[in-house]
């Protein structure tokens, strides 16, 4: 691992948590990237930047951060000593799929209450058999994360080029292991080949290819807090063998797969 480097993982027995993962991190920088999943962070130390939907953002002092599902963004230290964060990842049904817009739109929460109720669920996720306090804190802060999103809902329709672009992601989302060409993904969503990357690309601000990489390693991370192997997740994950997902996987996690699941908690 590198220096200055510290990460820790697990998945407790709460509903509605995915994963939680706390880092120190001082050089690494996440590439473009993507969840299934809610990603709910506080920073308590340094300072992160990252781009969401094409547009920078930083994470202001005492903010909380909530990075919708299936948007691609990045991160990298702001300042040459690092952050260290602690990071909550939501089931997606924890929050309508009708917030992502307004998440997107303003995903830097500047909310005391809600930064302190963030650090007490971290606080019951640490300990075993304090599963109902995690859950109700939970609830509380979903509850005040539609408080912060509901005013900013908008409707409308989507261009054809976005209809193009959803209509791929949907057909990644369901071939995540088997994967799919280029050709054969145009012809299902009826569109040129170089129009549906342009389209794709244009709407998420990430590339076809990218976004089912990313889609994999966020699967695997699943997998191994399971306690499978390195091995036998990159097969069921769609990687060609444990090298090829240890190199994507480095890239987007900050650590390799197998330090990653001996750093896992119990």
């Amino acid at each position: 691992m590198t220096a200055g480097q510290e990460i820790s993982a697990w998945r407790p027995r709460v509903a509605g948590v995915v994963e939680v993962f706390h880092a120190r991190f001082t050089e690494h920088s996440y590439p473009m990237h993507v969840h299934d999943s809610w990603t709910l962070l506080i920073v308590d130390d340094g300072a992160v930047r990252y781009d969401l939907d094409r547009h920078e953002h930083g994470t202001p002092g005492g903010a909380v951060t909530l990075l919708p599902p299936d948007v691609p963004h990045n991160g990298s230290p702001a300042t040459v000593q690092g952050f260290r964060k602690r990071v909550v990842y939501l089931e997606r049904t924890q929050l309508d799929e009708s917030f992502i817009a307004p998440a997107v739109d303003g995903p830097d929460l500047v909310d005391a209450v809600l930064r302190h109720r963030v650090g007490q669920l971290h606080t019951a996720l640490a300990h075993r058999g304090e599963e109902l306090e995690a859950e109700s804190r939970l609830a509380l802060i979903a509850e005040r994360l539609r408080g912060h999103l509901r005013p900013r809902l908008v409707t409308g329709r989507p261009g054809p080029g976005r209809s193009v672009a959803r209509r791929l992601r949907e057909l990644l989302d369901a071939r995540v292991v088997d994967g799919v060409t280029l050709e054969e993904a145009a012809g299902l969503v009826h569109a040129h080949p170089t129009h549906l990357v342009r389209a794709f690309t244009a709407e998420f601000g990430i590339a076809p290819h990218q976004y089912l990489t990313a889609r994999r390693v966020d699967r695997a991370r699943g997998l191994l807090l399971d306690g499978r192997a390195p091995g036998d997740v990159a097969r069921a994950t769609g990687f060609y063998d444990q090298s090829h997902l240890t190199r994507h996987f480095k890239r987007v996690v900050g650590t390799a797969p197998g330090r990653y699941a001996r750093h896992a908690r119990a």
